[in-house]
This record gives structure tokens, sequence and C-alpha cells, in this order.
């Protein structure tokens, strides 16, 4: 009897351990780059699975390191892509692309909690797809890969993966945030005053927010996520781009419309002169 428990652990063991080395490889494959087994484990350990067994390293220190080089690679891109803009408004650039909102929608790109290890609590209020925890493994993801692979290729990971952020940036306004943008927007463009209407579905711990934002009582954009203020900045982007195309749109036309009149225009004036060129022919 023994003997069958010891062997149904080790077969138990045994699979978990191939789960564990398949799961990596995965997320390995969507990084870019193979990492030192222990380190990756570390990245992916949330301090909630540590407590529950036994006061394991959790991923907080390679988060923290991997902070420094987000904003580092981050701020050096902007600092060379806008070189004519201020201290201030290049803080506020590095704002709208560093922060937990733009840092968990990157990681549900990798599907990044599919691979934490989170403790029962968490697991059980919907911990995989808080946009805290996702930020938080995300950076320490990067700061393995900066430990294991260097500078270079940690710089490379984070351009891959936040260059089209940091490139959806420099379309933000003032505010630098999008409910910020399309208020501007639709000041500009004379439609009032943007309104969002917010419902949510899902139990207490596990949430969807859903996000309708109008103008004039015209539904432009829709948002979801798992907090109120998530769901109304996807709105307001979506209705940013729609009212933004609209207006371009728009603006072509009318440069089209006032570039026939002026070829009209032109010819009008060239066709008396060349009558009276023929006039003056004739009568030689």
């Amino acid at each position: 009897m023994r003997g069958t428990m010891s062997d149904v652990k080790a077969d138990s063991a045994a699979k978990k351990h191939a789960d564990t080395a398949s799961s990596h490889t995965l997320l390995e494959g969507r990084l870019g780059y193979h990492l030192e087994s222990a380190l990756l484990v570390r990245a992916l350990t949330h301090r909630s699975y540590a407590y529950e067994n036994g006061g394991l390293p959790t991923n907080e220190r390679l988060e923290f390191l991997g902070d420094s080089v987000l904003g580092l690679v981050v701020t050096d891109t902007l600092y060379t892509t806008h070189p004519d803009l201020p201290e201030g408004q290049l803080a506020k650039l590095r704002a709208a692309v560093v922060n937990s909102r733009a840092l968990a929608e990157v990681g549900r790109g990798l599907e990044l909690g599919s691979f934490i290890r989170l403790g029962r609590g968490e697991e059980g209020t919907g911990g995989r797809d808080k946009a805290s925890i996702l930020a938080d493994t995300l950076e320490a993801v990067i700061g393995a890969v900066y430990l294991d692979q260097g500078l270079d290729a940690a710089s490379e990971l984070v351009h891959r993966l936040f260059d089209p952020l940091i490139e959806k940036s420099s379309n933000l306004g003032a505010g630098l945030d999008w409910k910020t943008s399309l208020q501007e927007l639709t000041a500009t463009e004379g439609l009032g005053v943007p309104e969002y209407l917010v419902t949510e579905t899902g139990p207490d711990h596990e949430k969807t927010f859903t996000a309708a934002a109008r103008v004039g009582g015209v539904s432009y954009g829709t948002g979801t996520g798992r907090s109120k203020k998530e769901a109304e900045q996807q709105a307001a982007e979506s209705a940013w781009r729609s009212i933004r195309a609209d207006a371009d749109e728009r603006a072509a036309k009318a440069k089209e419309a006032a570039e026939q009149t002026v070829e009209v225009a032109v010819e009008a004036a060239e066709q008396p002169a060349e009558g009276s060129a023929d006039t003056s022919s004739a009568s030689a």
C-alpha cells in the first residue's frame, strides 16, 4: 500500500513538473527568450503563493528591478524621439505608458495571468486578471530577462511590447488620457461634452464593466474592463478614433473640393486668353 501511495505521489509530482516546464516553454516562446528556470519561477511567484507555501522567494525584488529597466528604456525612447518636448511633457508621456493599466494590457496580450503562481485566496478573487498583479508580474519578468540576458535583450523586449503604446501616446491630448483627449476633440468639433453610460456584470469578486461613450445622445464607442475607469478609457479611445476619422474624412473632402474649385477657376481664366490669341491670329 505504501508503495502504491508513493508511486501516486511520484507520478503526481512528475506530471506537475512536466506541466510547469511546458507552461514555461510557452511563455518563453512569447517573450522570445529562454530564461534560467529558477529565475523565471521566481518572477512568476506572487507573494500570496509564497506565504501559503512556507515563505518562498517572491517576485517583488525582480519587480523593483524590472520597473527601473522599463522606466529607463521608455524614458530614453521618449527623450530621443521627442527632442523638442520639455521635461514636464516627457514625464506625462512616460506616465501614459508606464502605469498599471497599460502594463496590465500588455500582460493580457501575453496571457501572463495563466502563468502566475497565486495563492488560493487571490485565485478565488480573480487575481489572474487583476491589473496590479499583471503589471507587477510583467515588471518582474522584465527584471528576470535583464538579469539573465542583459540590458540589450531587456531593451529589445520592452520595445517589442511597449512601442505600440508609446506611439499611441503621441495621439493623446494635453491631459494624456483618452477621456481628456476625447473632451478636447468634441469641443473642437462643436459636438458637446462626452457622457459615459456604464453597466456591470458578474459576481463582486470578478465584475466586468462595459462603458459607452456618448456625445449629443449618439454613442461613438464602447469599452470593457475590470474597473469602471478602464472601461471608460477604452470607450473614450474608441470614440476618439471614430470622431477623428470622421473629421479627417470631412477635411479630406473639403480639401478635394477646394482643389477642384481652383482647377476650374484656372481653366476658366486660361480659356479667354486662348480665344483672344486665336482672334489675333485670324486678324493677321
